[in-house]
């Protein structure tokens, strides 16, 4: 199997272990010494595992239900590192509440004797253009 498809492999499966809402399966997909996260303003900041896992942890605990359907999946790979960049589309139910949003995302791998494991997951919220105003008010 080429190193890209490993690659590919192993950020579906960290996509797949974040639906299941189990910090424990969400842990075995992590480089611990090495993983970070950077979430949207206001869901976590920056932080080393133990930041990480809290952060999960209080998204688990408050999410009944979590799916990603990923988009602009493009992975690079270079030595033991390797990088996936993609749009998540997410559907979720927070309190009752359900969501859809869509999430610019970077995700690092380092090649370790397990296979590939996330080091670093970057998120940040797409914004869209503003329109451009409508000559026929100026």
């Amino acid at each position: 199997m080429s190193d890209l498809t490993a690659v590919e492999q192993a950020n579906a499966g960290f996509y797949q272990a974040f639906e299941t809402l189990d910090i424990a399966r969400m842990e075995l997909r992590l480089v611990a010494r090495r993983a970070r996260a950077v979430r949207p303003p206001g869901l976590a900041p920056p932080g080393r595992l133990g930041a990480v896992r809290t952060s999960w942890a209080t998204i688990f605990e408050n999410t009944a239900e979590m799916r990603f359907s990923l988009s602009d999946v493009r992975a690079s790979a270079i030595g033991d590192l390797a990088w996936v960049t993609c749009t998540e589309n997410i559907f979720s139910e927070v309190h009752g509440r359900l969501a859809v949003t869509s999430v610019l995302a970077t995700n690092l791998f380092e090649r370790t004797a397990d296979g590939w494991r996330l080091i670093h997951h970057h998120a940040s919220h797409v914004f869209s253009a503003t329109p451009e105003s409508d000559s026929t008010n100026n």
